[in-house]
């Protein structure tokens, strides 16, 4: 619903079984005093020093978060080349394809710096430290404080400590929150703006399996693309300039051609999304019945009238491939976690751990008078959940649905300063060419009639399954004036309107007026969408503070119930690691998966003209020829990808997989479909990592794409 709950390894065991040392997130600050003796044992040789430093370089400095935690990426030469996944750079990738250069299908290879090319509003964040700060801000809270008050005392403590950590330097500060408001860490970053890419494989083997493939094992798949950080000549972030220079890191990742074998440590290191591994009973059932619903039911639609337009031919195809590959991305998450909650039982599991926690309590007076309402707030908080509903519906058919509505959105301040201060002409022409810089982008890729079909489609879906009172006022028109006709409807919009029309936009913005965008129907749409949000948001900040305080003291109780036990926390986009060993497993009685795939996969996977499945001769040429140069594998095939029993989730996508000497051996890029449930429930016995074999990608930098100048500059380790 609003916040997950935490993951507490004491409540694991005591539900789960052992607790298990591949599962767990864990702060790369904490490793010396929670996990290194354990890591040893299973084979690490590394200190912890030599993982997280802030006085010398370790690991943490060669990993890094894309686009402020999106994805994760890895230092990998001295002159700030970093490796990542091919879908962490597919934005990029589709933006600077076009039919003539079409570098989806065909993939792109700088062979010399001056053809590496830039990406506006990419960035690359650097680690430089994480401060506990619990104490400080703890020191200004009091019991009796309402969550409001509270969240404000947090608020400005957490400004002060960020600014003081911050000033003076080109760092960047935030004060996050841990279980629950229960613990607070302080994380300072450096963040680069020039990020030029570098090499990409064509879809077909970056992206190999495609949508049927996505989540699933045994797996082929070269999920990797590469970009060089550029900074300015004396070493700080700067924005794009061709007098900008490679970036040097502190650390960057020796890569190993030795191969993995069943049992060897491995480790990952990244930027986990969310997890919500210890959410109450009731919150589970809502993701269940609501969120994935809700996420099936709108994009399903969404994911059939973009595919419908893709197939019409190449430019269809460059246009929509991201927005496609994101959509369908958690469409497929989302069935495969009802999934896989419902086989596991962990509704059930929730509600246990709750009897126990509630028992716990009354065993004691103080507890009682502590911790005896969490679990009522947040079971009240699930009473009535219409807004929540709406909420949901609202994020996928409206914000995530149709452009034309996210584009009039960028014209709401021009909106408010044409109408509240019509004689600031400077404040006008700024705001026009603001959106105005944002066009030929935006129009790249965009194809009104298909926008159009969404409008009408997804706004029926939104009208058919949420509460009237949480109606944009044009549905309600569509239902009295055009007698449910939303086709129609949509239809009369994008033939009036401004905005689906790169012309006819640009022409206001030349001249702005307040009388057109006050009768565009796509602009009345839009602040529409916005009035229903806002009485959508207003009813679920009624029961917001209530539901955050009872799971601020449910946690507060576990961490108290079980005192002694080795915590780790919810993902929450900030530094984590996992370590475990490389291993198979078994999906289902009678079957056995082994732990890597081989280039062999592609020649019986292929299916010549198939969008997803269709290998590159040249592949095939050169598997034939079994061309595999110093990356194949001691029993003469090349392998492709392996598995790991790490502990990862959305974010960690790229992030380097590292063995017990700190050399790199692959990239992690995807969970199994038998374990979709893992960011609320983790399951040891089935839960994997599917990662790309680095000789893999070596082998296609070098024999498949010939950018042997990318090769050279690496350190190899045989």
């Amino acid at each position: 619903m609003k916040k997950g709950i935490i993951v507490l390894i004491a409540f694991i065991a005591t539900f789960s079984g052992s607790v298990k040392a591949d599962e767990g997130m864990w702060l790369p600050a904490l490793v010396q005093k929670l996990n290194i003796d354990k890591m040893h044992a299973m084979g690490c040789e590394l200190t912890a020093d030599q993982i997280y430093s802030i006085n010398h370089s370790s690991l943490k400095d060669a990993v890094v978060a894309l686009d402020h935690g999106s994805c994760t990426g890895e230092m990998i030469s001295p002159d700030g080349l970093l490796l990542t996944n091919h879908h962490c750079g597919f934005d990029e990738i589709q933006a600077h394809s076009t039919v003539e250069h079409d570098y989806l299908k065909d993939g792109f290879w700088a062979k010399s710096r001056d053809q590496e090319l830039p990406n506006p509003g990419k960035t690359v964040s650097f680690l430089i430290s994480i401060t506990d700060v619990t104490a400080k801000i703890d020191s200004a809270l009091t019991p009796d404080m309402d969550e409001n008050a509270r969240e404000t005392k947090v608020e400005e403590i957490a400004s002060k400590l960020e600014k003081a950590a911050s000033d003076g330097t080109d760092y960047q500060a935030r004060v996050r929150s841990f279980f629950e408001s229960n613990k607070y860490y302080l994380f300072v970053y450096e963040t680069f703006r020039d990020i030029r890419l570098v090499g990409a494989p064509p879809q077909s083997i970056g992206k190999f399996g495609g949508d049927t493939d996505n989540w699933q094992w045994p797996r082929q798949t070269g999920d990797f693309s590469m970009f060089r950080v550029y900074c300015s000549p004396d070493g700080k972030p700067a924005d794009y300039s061709p007098k900008n220079v490679p970036f040097h890191p502190k650390h960057f990742l020796p890569i190993s051609l030795k191969g993995v074998h069943k049992g060897d440590f491995a480790m990952i290191m990244g930027y986990p999304g969310r997890t919500e591994r210890y959410k109450s009973s009731y919150g589970v059932e809502f993701t269940m019945n609501v969120t994935n619903q809700v996420r099936m039911k709108v994009r399903s639609k969404k994911l059939a009238i973009i595919k419908k337009y893709m197939e019409t031919g190449p430019k269809a195809r460059i246009q929509y491939a991201s927005k496609y590959a994101r959509s369908a991305n958690y469409y497929k998450y989302s069935i495969g976690q009802n999934k896989g909650l419902k086989a596991l039982n962990v509704i059930s599991d929730k509600k246990a751990l709750e009897k126990h926690f509630t028992n716990w309590v009354d065993e004691d007076t103080a507890r009682e008078a502590k911790y005896g309402k969490a679990l009522s707030l947040i079971k009240d908080a699930y009473e009535n959940t219409d807004d929540e509903v709406a909420g949901a519906y609202m994020r996928e058919a409206f914000l995530r649905g149709p452009e034309i509505f996210r584009l009039a959105m960028r014209a709401n301040g021009l909106y408010e300063v044409m109408k509240n201060q019509p004689e600031n002409k400077d404040a006008i022409r700024a705001m026009s060419a603001r959106i105005q810089g944002s066009l030929d982008e935006f129009f790249k890729d965009y194809n009104a009639p298909t926008d159009q079909k969404l409008a009408a489609a997804l706004s029926k879906i939104y009208a058919d399954n949420v509460n009237p009172k949480y109606y944009p006022a044009y549905i309600n028109t569509i239902r009295d004036k055009y007698k449910g006709d939303y086709s129609k409807f949509a239809e009369k919009m994008f033939k009036k309107t401004i905005f689906s029309n790169e012309e006819s936009l640009k022409a206001f913005l030349n001249a702005p007026s307040l009388k057109v965008l006050k009768k565009d129907p796509a602009f009345q749409a839009t602040e529409q969408i916005i009035d229903a949000m806002r009485v959508i948001n207003s009813d679920n900040m009624t029961t917001v503070p209530e539901l955050e305080k009872g799971r601020r003291l449910f946690v507060g109780g576990l961490m108290e119930m079980d005192k002694g036990q080795k915590l780790y926390p919810d993902a929450n986009s900030t530094m984590r690691l996992t370590y475990g060993t490389v291993g198979g497993y078994s999906p289902r009685d009678g079957v056995w998966y082994k732990y890597f795939t081989t280039l062999a996969g592609y020649i019986q996977k292929d299916i010549p003209g198939d969008d997803e499945f269709d290998t590159p001769q040249r592949l095939k040429d050169l598997y034939y020829a079994k061309d595999y140069g110093q990356y194949a594998d001691k029993d003469g095939t090349l392998h492709t990808c392996f598995l790991t029993n790490n502990d990862i989730t959305g974010g960690n996508s790229g992030s380097p997989v590292i063995n017990a000497k700190g050399e790199l051996i692959g990239a992690a890029f995807d969970g199994n479909w038998e374990a979709m449930s893992g960011d609320i429930a983790f399951e040891p016995k089935i839960q994997r990592t599917i990662c790309v074999d680095i000789r893999f990608v070596l082998w296609v930098i070098d024999k498949y794409a010939g950018a042997t100048n990318l090769i050279d500059e690496m350190t190899i380790v045989r």
